[in-house]
């Protein structure tokens, strides 16, 4: 019996050695994914740039601050200084900026889970081969935006367009935190339909930008904290 008991113990951290190794694997190549994704992503950014869809023309608030500060304090506060993966910041949760932007360009259909480790791999490579700025605008203009009319919309200035009928720069800070709100799920937060849950969402982030509260830990990206 004691012979077998330390069989089964040696399977057992043999089997774990091999899954971590996997892990590694699996997420490496993610990571070299993007590295080798990378300059062509820099070309698209480049085109989404000379098309009008940079950084700058999101506007600024009235205080003179380009608005992607509202999105970056909502969506990813750290963002500005992790690389690509942030485990404690508040409000951050379990996907950054980056990581999501990862869920888009390496998978066909992103499924939580293990994938999660690909996810993960990607992120860290795009962090080690484009700027800031031009994550940023690749996550903007890929965000899923939910169901129009005209079909399900991808791309924030996209849906500033459709919903405000006004070029992002345009709108309203109203407006603007109002597309800000249904980032978090489009499917439910649907801008073209009455949404209490969204109005709601819209007065948590007003009183989150206006440092009137506080997240409440690091899983709270539904700022609950700010109820």
């Amino acid at each position: 019996m004691k012979i077998n008991i330390i069989f089964l113990l040696k399977l057992l951290g043999y089997s774990l050695l091999f899954l971590l190794v996997a892990a590694l694997f699996y997420g490496a190549g993610g990571w070299y994914q993007a590295r080798n994704d990378a300059d062509g992503l820099r070309q698209i950014t480049q085109d989404m740039i000379d098309s009008g869809l940079a950084v700058d023309d999101l506007g600024n608030n009235q205080s003179g601050s380009n608005r992607s500060t509202y999105i970056i304090k909502v969506e990813d506060p750290n963002f500005l200084h992790h690389k690509g993966v942030d485990f404690s910041t508040d409000g951050a949760g379990a996907t950054t900026i980056t990581q999501s932007l990862a869920k888009r360009l390496a998978f066909t259909n992103f499924k939580p889970g293990y994938q999660k480790i690909r996810q993960t791999g990607y992120a860290l490579g795009l962090e080690s081969k484009l700027e800031k700025d031009e994550i940023f605008i690749l996550f903007l203009n890929t965000a899923p935006m939910g169901r129009f009319p005209t079909g399900w919309i991808e791309g924030f200035h996209r849906a500033a367009k459709l919903q405000y009928r006004k070029n992002t720069a345009d709108l309203t800070d109203d407006e603007f935190i109002e597309l800000i709100a249904v980032l978090i799920a489009p499917s439910e937060l649907r801008l073209d339909r009455e949404s209490s849950k969204r109005d709601e969402r819209v007065l948590r982030i007003k009183k989150l930008l206006a440092d009137e509260c506080t997240p409440d830990g690091h899983n709270d990206v539904w700022l609950e904290g700010c109820a």
